[in-house]
């Protein structure tokens, strides 16, 4: 078709090959845009687009931005900047623990105590039910007809749940990391899993922070359940106002808790997996094989990291709750007419503390009674 302004030539296939120069290019594409009718244009800016391709400044112009750009080969020698990279960590290293965050980690390190000391007495006077066969929790005398077991090995489902007596772990959910003496050391391998201690993720993000953490704190079995032996006595002799006090101070200590971990971990990483609960504070996961060790979990091997938020570090375990508009024992039937809330604020809610507005709604505190 335009044999007539091209050079022509023959490629070793023998087929007959047009190579026309820039600007004839140029010209070909401008020449053949079409232009449609305006009754044919699906809207006015299509005809702004093709009015604007026509012109030759435009052209030219992006001719121009397309020859200055800079194409880079992924090749790299590797050898050479492996050296830089591992300089440019340790002098990262140098800037951490972060100054401004070190009152930050030690307020959150003082109310995890606290909040511990609190829930520890308020389980004496409150009692509060775990089911047998799942990790289903009540804050009260005795547990619903709700059916949602599915079962230890998560073989049964829409079961009635079966209820004991709950302890404190069952309400603060114990989660443990690796200890790692510096943030920046390298990634733990599978078989080095066992020469690490395992210790509370909060007071791990802690140490890393910079905030000053006991070895006795530090190193003792993150299970919480022994801190509230001695407290039963101390439950006994409270009065009404004096477990409403207690109340309180625990619901600060459980917010301050969790507003202080939020602002720890927009400073410092920690990676949480994708197919489990495995927490793991620094800057990349551990390369233990531990994702789905149970016969129940769907996957098993390499833990697939993504970023952590407070709910991993403090899970809020989420609990059904009775209004005063329920009836005595929530029944299965009214399941989308009851309200949740946090262990930890049901419990103090019963203790007498106040409840800030923001958990009103996940209460549904003027929501509608279930049907008869």
């Amino acid at each position: 078709m335009f044999s007539a302004k091209s050079s022509k030539h023959r490629s070793s296939s023998g087929l007959r090959t047009c190579i026309p120069s820039a600007q004839l290019r140029l010209a070909i594409v401008m020449d053949h845009i079409p232009v449609l009718p305006l009754e044919r244009c699906a809207s006015l800016q299509f005809i702004e687009v093709i009015m604007a391709l026509k012109q030759p400044k435009l052209w030219g112009h992006l001719l121009e931005n397309f020859s200055a750009c800079r194409f880079f080969s992924s090749r790299r020698d590797w050898d050479k900047l492996r050296p830089m990279i591992l300089e440019r960590i340790k002098c990262r290293a140098k800037d951490y623990p972060v100054r401004a965050m070190i009152p930050v980690a030690n307020d959150v390190v003082k109310a995890r105590a606290l909040l511990i000391e609190g829930v520890s007495i308020l389980i004496k006077s409150i009692p509060i039910k775990v089911c047998k066969f799942c990790p289903e929790l009540f804050i009260g005398e005795s547990g619903h007809l709700i059916q949602t077991c599915h079962g230890f090995r998560r073989l049964a489902k829409n079961q009635v749940h079966t209820w004991i007596d709950g302890s404190l772990n069952d309400i603060l959910v114990p989660v443990e990391a690796f200890h790692l003496q510096n943030m920046f050391q390298d990634v733990i391998r599978h078989d080095q899993r066992f020469d690490f201690e395992r210790v509370a993720a909060v007071l791990e993000l802690c140490y890393q922070a910079g905030a000053n953490v006991d070895d006795e704190c530090l190193y003792k079995s993150s299970s919480i359940s022994e801190a509230g032996k001695n407290d039963s006595v101390v439950a006994q002799s409270l009065s009404q106002h004096e477990l409403t006090s207690v109340a309180k101070l625990t619901l600060e200590a459980w917010e301050m808790l969790r507003s202080g971990i939020q602002k720890l971990l927009l400073v410092y990483s920690a990676k949480v997996c994708k197919y489990c609960s495995e927490v793991h504070v620094g800057l990349s996961g551990h390369k233990a094989r531990l994702c789905g060790v149970f016969k129940y979990e769907g996957w098993r091997g390499t833990h697939l990291w993504q970023k952590a938020k407070v709910d991993d570090l403090v899970p809020p375990k989420v609990v059904w709750r009775r209004r005063p508009q329920d009836p005595p024992v929530l029944l299965d039937k009214g399941r989308d007419f009851y309200g949740h809330a946090p262990a930890v604020v049901e419990l103090c809610l019963q203790a007498g503390a106040t409840i800030p507005v923001k958990y009103f709604c996940m209460m549904k505190i003027q929501g509608l009674p279930p049907p008869p």
